[in-house]
């Protein structure tokens, strides 16, 4: 008998990519599909060849099946009410980020997870990439000494149309959450403080602010700037963002997508004008899947250890804060401090 039976909420596309993951694990399966318009949950079992129940009421679903999982794929509005139905009623609980659409509702979220139980982890897939996680080890191995800034630029124009297109946030809220958590993974320090400009620049083709900049302080001392923006034409960045990190031994420099390049100052010369450096081209430290597979690793194995996975909600709500603290501080015009 299978470990893992779980339920799917949400059968949008990305649906897809979560049910191919499971049907390639030994210890799980998918016994039933949920989704508000239950025609699109047949249309997913049929697709993808599974002879399940289809249901547009997740709580029938969980009462009717008897399973342990429940995979949230639901569009954010509905993370939490899928999220805290599914801990309520037992289960354990993967999905899509955000947590939920505010930190508010996000804090009750974890709450909830810890008055149940049970564990909730969401989904960082861009941290799990070779380039990032060997970044992460090098800087962890202090080959460019104590970090004292971070700075990602992120720019890009996607059409995607649909509910990214009316949001009032749609970068802050939907997007800029990976280069956030992904400074917190590389750094291993949280944000203290936070100043934000958000913006709507000419040409958009949103109804919100799809450009922002953002400072933060983190908790050892670094700072961590981002610039991003959701309609930029031309001269695009990779979706992980293009990274500099600066430290007492030389800086570090990730384009997101070929191998981190570090120049270190060379011990064996003295020191000049401007310091001589060597360079070194990252090799990749990284044996894992990528993407949402090693991310769903991790998820996995974490509940088989009855440990929290990397990304547990627990952790993850660090990174909302980043989120919900720079709307606030871009509506405020102020340095706003955030809570752990």
């Amino acid at each position: 008998m299978n470990q893992y039976k779980a339920v799917v909420a949400g059968c949008g596309s990305m649906a897809n990519t979560w049910i191919d993951y499971i049907k390639t694990r030994e210890n799980a399966d998918i016994i039933a599909l949920v989704d508000v318009n239950v025609e699109a949950a047949q249309s997913m079992a049929d697709r993808q060849g599974l002879e399940v129940p289809c249901y547009m009421d997740l709580s029938q679903a969980l009462a009717d099946t008897g399973g342990n999982l429940v995979i949230d794929v639901t569009i954010p509005a509905a993370h939490k009410q899928v999220v805290t139905t599914a801990l309520r009623s037992g289960y354990h609980v993967i999905g899509e980020k955000p947590i939920a659409e505010t930190l508010e509702d996000a804090k009750e979220v974890v709450e909830t997870a810890e008055k149940t139980g049970k564990n909730y982890s969401i989904m960082q897939n861009r941290r799990y990439t070779k380039q990032i996680r060997t970044l992460r080890q090098l800087l962890a191995d202090n080959k460019i000494g104590k970090i004292g800034s971070i700075h990602a630029d992120f720019f890009i124009g996607p059409r995607f149309g649909g509910f990214r297109e009316e949001m009032d946030s749609p970068l802050l809220v939907d997007m800029a959450i990976h280069t956030f958590d992904q400074a917190r993974f590389l750094t291993g320090a949280d944000a203290v403080f936070v100043y934000c400009h958000e913006y709507n620049p000419p040409g958009s083709w949103y109804e919100g602010n799809a450009s922002a900049i953002c400072i933060f302080e983190m908790s050892d001392g670094s700072v961590f700037s981002y610039r991003g923006s959701w309609c930029a034409d031309g001269h695009k960045t990779s979706w992980d963002a293009d990274w500099r990190i600066t430290g007492t031994k030389g800086s570090a420099i990730w384009d997101g997508e070929t191998s981190p390049v570090l120049e270190i100052k060379d011990p064996s010369k003295p020191a000049e004008f401007i310091h001589p450096v060597q360079i070194e081209t990252a090799e990749n430290l990284w044996t894992g899947k990528e993407g949402h597979a090693g991310c769903l690793d991790e998820m996995f194995a974490a509940l088989e250890e009855n440990r929290f996975a990397e990304t547990d909600c627990r952790d993850n709500i660090k990174s909302m804060e980043m989120v919900f603290g720079a709307l606030e501080s871009a509506k405020t015009g102020k340095k706003v401090m955030l809570s752990h």
